[in-house]
């Protein structure tokens, strides 16, 4: 079949001006269009994001973290949840626009996602048992120590600890069952979830002490596509608002403060990236 040459003409200057007009498109853009803003997250961290016994819903400071970033684009918060290695894929592949996930800042990561300030500061350690021998971390040399599949706890501790035994879940929830029951000598995850692990077990959280020593320092970092620079910006802009507004302490103080299962007193990091 042969086409003419205003044809091919005019079906190039079509497909040209399609191809412009997708370029041209960002992510913001077409969030606004949509009207809903997905935020990828894991949904099982008391603190972070997890579901209401009461109303079957998620909530949490990832949560509200989500709520203000689309109250900002005049849109509707989506929350998604992700297991822990789903995370940067759901990401890359569109599946979320933002991930407020618990994702500590590598620099592996940031060669493939954007980190925006972070929202959040921890330290990874290890809960074991109080009548165990295990009295620091060096004590865990040739024992089992479970954690999650795919986080940083789980790349340190194999670096940290060569010679242990590191026994990984797909959640949290999940490694830390695993070392109740005895599969483990040791439990790492960041301070907050294992606060809030032990806290869980209320009677029998005396069974159980983490160690004090900090394997790593954890910042917390929104994670956003690297094709998406206009995202970072917005994202970095709506924390420095936060806190500029006194918003960033009230969320803090309401899902990790006094009266919480977590119970700190004061928070040491801020949102627009300054130090405290």
């Amino acid at each position: 079949m042969k086409y003419s040459k205003k044809l091919c003409m005019s079906v190039f200057v079509a497909l040209a001006a399609t191809a412009s007009s997708f370029a041209s498109a960002n992510d913001l853009d077409r969030i606004k269009e949509s009207g809903e803003l997905v935020c990828g997250t894991l949904g099982v961290s008391r603190g972070f994001s997890f579901v209401d016994q009461s109303t079957r819903q998620l909530i949490g400071y990832e949560v509200d973290l989500c709520q203000k970033l689309a109250d900002g684009l005049g849109v509707k918060p989506k929350m998604k949840t992700l297991a822990v290695a789903a995370r940067i894929p759901e990401l890359e592949q569109g599946r979320v626009d933002v991930l407020l996930a618990e994702l500590t800042e590598t620099p592996e990561r940031a060669k493939v996602v954007n980190f925006s300030n972070p929202y959040f500061v921890t330290g990874a350690k290890v809960m074991v048992k109080t009548a165990s021998d295990i009295k620091n971390v060096g004590d865990l040399a040739g024992r089992k120590v479970t954690t999650t599949k795919g986080s940083t706890m789980e790349q340190m501790l194999r670096e940290r600890l060569p010679s242990a035994d590191i026994i990984s879940f797909d959640t949290t929830t999940q490694a830390f069952l695993a070392f109740v029951q005895g599969k483990g000598d040791g439990y790492c995850t960041d301070e907050i979830s294992l606060l809030t692990s032990r806290a869980a077990l209320k009677e029998g959280a005396g069974d159980y002490t983490i160690l004090p020593q900090a394997l790593s320092t954890e910042r917390l970092g929104a994670g956003i596509r690297k094709t998406s620079p206009e995202m970072l910006d917005y994202v970095n802009q709506a924390f420095k608002r936060l806190e500029q507004s006194g918003e960033a302490e009230k969320m803090f103080m309401k899902w990790f403060g006094p009266g919480t299962s977590i119970n700190f007193d004061q928070r040491t990091f801020r949102l627009d990236g300054a130090q405290s």
